[in-house]
């Protein structure tokens, strides 16, 4: 079956497995890189050097940030394309991505490099950490374009409907990542440099595999020069869906700075680097819950599109059940065993260790409850109704985190920072599934009347039968 028409054919439950699968591969890949990398620079550098890597993270948040701002957008936009049978306008929107990914990661690339010393003081960073953090900015600032260009076009290979071909990006990356690292800390004697180059590296391998992909024959949609030239209404639909994911980014690197320099206050640079630790940890837990999240987006777009509505509904059903399955295993896991997971970093250091672990059960108390409110956001991504995915991460992030992190710590000192984590998912996770039920009667409001649209000529056709039968 055509891997385009499969999307409103398939069972959904085929197809998200195997939609997700691929990608769920590719994302755990991913994570164990981010923890891996750490663990290197943990044991190969220094605890020290963990924290200077936090206190860059920003940098490659805010990348991030506006890679999701033009491959989510621009992925939603092309399934829902497809799902009309408008080839020509989801090529267009290919073209139009590639080239904004190109043009804003050069533009941030220099404004990054022109401020990088005040933004690394204001980041959190200060004497040994901060030397740390610009040894390693400097190197990851060159490989901005491959970031931003390969995680762009991976969101589209997906959206075009061949996630394993995504998958395939993701490994590549990650474990050329993870051969370069070693090599490149424990044999050359690089230090943190070291890790940043084989992370740069990795991504412009990415980048030319992603790009010849859709040069080439395998892609269902194809890059043509004559698409890279921006057009004002592509742009504007990009941008307009893309911009709550770009939000949700955005704020989390505001949200690190806050909670950097809060940690720094209240429990110093190990807190820094306990905050590390718990994010590689936790991005390994909802690493596979993205996958999901990336898997069903071109789903529900495609369904959208052709208002196969019931096929919508049951799609997102099943995307958070298994969001949240995953959530509690996570949970579980931490819960049980949070100090051998912080000491897999930083074996001889019993003091991160004892902070690592605290910091994980606290900061991750209210994870069974996160599952459902990724899948709530792409799915408002996917069906093109981004203000409603952005009003959720605004509060999230903006309206409960952010001011959690200032109002806790003067109560509860560092675990009033942990503490501020569980508390915006908690009030998140309220308000998510307010909106998600809302829009779920939408839905079946919308199937009803297809349904009954659907019963007219039926009916019509039958009191024919009756008028003819009577005169006969």
């Amino acid at each position: 079956m055509d891997r385009i028409l499969r999307m409103e054919r398939e069972s959904p439950g085929k197809l998200i497995f195997s939609f997700s699968l691929p990608v769920v591969i590719g994302m755990m890949v991913m994570a164990s890189y981010n923890i891996v990398d750490r663990v290197f620079v943990g044991r190969g550098v220094g605890a020290l050097a963990i924290s200077g890597i936090a206190v860059t993270f920003p940098f490659i948040v805010i990348f991030m940030a506006f890679s999701m701002l033009v491959g989510v957008g621009a992925a939603s936009v092309l399934s829902i394309r497809l799902g009309e049978k408008k080839i020509g306008e989801a090529e267009q929107t290919l073209g139009n991505a590639l080239t904004l990914s190109v043009i804003i990661s050069f533009i941030m690339t220099g404004l990054f490099y022109l401020f990088l010393d005040p933004m690394l003081s204001v980041f959190g960073g200060s004497g040994e950490v901060l030397q740390y953090a610009k040894d390693f900015s400097h190197v990851m600032l060159v490989g901005g374009v491959f970031q931003m260009v390969s995680f762009t076009m991976n969101n589209l290979i997906r959206a075009e409907g061949n996630p394993k071909m995504a998958m395939t990006t993701m490994i590549i990356g990650s474990v050329m990542n993870m051969i370069l690292n070693p090599i490149f800390i424990f044999v050359f004697h690089w230090g943190i440099k070291g890790s940043a180059w084989a992370t740069v590296i990795s991504q412009f391998i990415n980048s030319v595999w992603v790009l010849a992909y859709f040069f080439g024959k395998r892609s269902h949609v194809h890059l043509h020069f004559r698409n890279l030239y921006l057009k004002k209404e592509i742009v504007t639909k990009i941008f307009s869906i893309g911009v709550s994911p770009f939000i949700m980014q955005a704020s989390a690197s505001i949200v690190i700075v806050i909670f950097n320099n809060s940690l720094a206050k209240y429990g110093g640079d190990l807190a820094i680097a306990s905050m590390a630790v718990t994010n590689a940890i936790t991005m390994f837990i909802v690493m596979p819950i993205f996958g999901i999240n990336q898997g069903i987006q071109p789903i529900l777009g495609y369904n959208f599109g052709a208002k196969l509505y019931q096929r919508v509904r049951r799609i997102f059903e099943l995307g958070m059940i298994a969001a949240t399955v995953l959530c509690i295993a996570g949970f579980a896991v931490t819960m049980l065993f949070a100090d051998g997971l912080v000491a897999s970093f930083a074996e001889d250091n019993p003091a991160l260790i004892d902070i690592g672990a605290r910091a994980l059960r606290i900061y991750l108390f209210m994870l069974p409850f996160v599952g459902y409110q990724i899948i709530a956001a792409a799915y408002f991504q996917a069906v093109g109704k981004p203000k409603y995915s952005m009003i959720l991460t605004v509060m999230r992030q903006i309206g409960i985190l952010i001011p959690a992190v200032f109002v806790l710590p003067l109560f509860f000192k560092l675990d009033g920072v942990w503490a501020a984590g569980p508390v915006a998912d908690g009030a998140s996770a309220v308000l998510s599934a307010v909106f998600i039920m809302n829009e779920m009667k939408k839905l079946k409001k919308s199937e009803n009347e297809q349904q009954e649209s659907a019963a007219i000529p039926a009916d019509a056709q039958i009191q024919e039968i009756s008028v003819k039968e009577e005169t006969i």
